[in-house]
């Protein structure tokens, strides 16, 4: 929400749509990212002049993807192989107004250092990892592990904003008004 604001763009209704987020069999992160985005942005309910916005956020490690993790346990096994290695962070944004969809994705490299057990056992206690890709957020705690990334900041927070403007701006919405 912050980043759309950042935009000067406050959402009439916030509706989250319910799809199945399980990879497919041999779908590879980035394909699956896209899929993602497009399928939510079909899935939301909107009248035919409505923009709707929807985005999905993909950790890599190599051709693995690692979503959101069911549990505690979970979010450590991704940590701890994300440690020391530099992974993929893709968002894909996609933008519908009526039966036009219009997408976008941003790739981004990132490298988290090995987190020490009293590092990884703080994190994982801030309950943070829940709902996030990858089990991290980079503009929470885990900011702290991330010493470099190559891309959008605001991607692998999960809403590219360059990408996002204009997608907006192609439908239609005027991003660049003055206010």
């Amino acid at each position: 929400m912050e980043l759309l604001a950042g935009m000067g763009v406050v959402p009439d209704a916030i509706a989250p749509p319910d799809i199945d987020e399980d990879p497919r069999k041999g779908e590879l992160p980035r394909p699956y990212c896209l899929r993602l985005a497009r399928e939510k942005v079909m899935a939301v309910q909107a009248d035919a002049d409505d923009i709707v916005i929807c985005a999905d956020t993909t950790v890599a490690l190599g051709r693995r993807i690692l979503g959101k993790p069911a549990d505690a346990g979970q979010a450590a096994e991704f940590l701890v192989k994300l440690g020391g290695r530099r992974h993929q962070v893709i968002t894909a944004v996609a933008v519908r107004r009526g039966a036009r969809v219009w997408e976008k994705d941003s790739v981004s490299a990132v490298k988290m250092k090995r987190l020490s057990d009293v590092e990884l056992n703080a994190y994982l206690a801030s309950g943070e990892w829940q709902g996030k890709a990858g089990g991290y957020g980079i503009q929470g705690l885990a900011g702290a592990f991330i010493p470099w990334i190559s891309g959008s900041y605001t991607g692998i927070m999960g809403l590219p904003v360059a990408e996002t403007a204009s997608l907006l701006a192609t439908a239609g919405y005027p991003v660049w008004r003055t206010r």
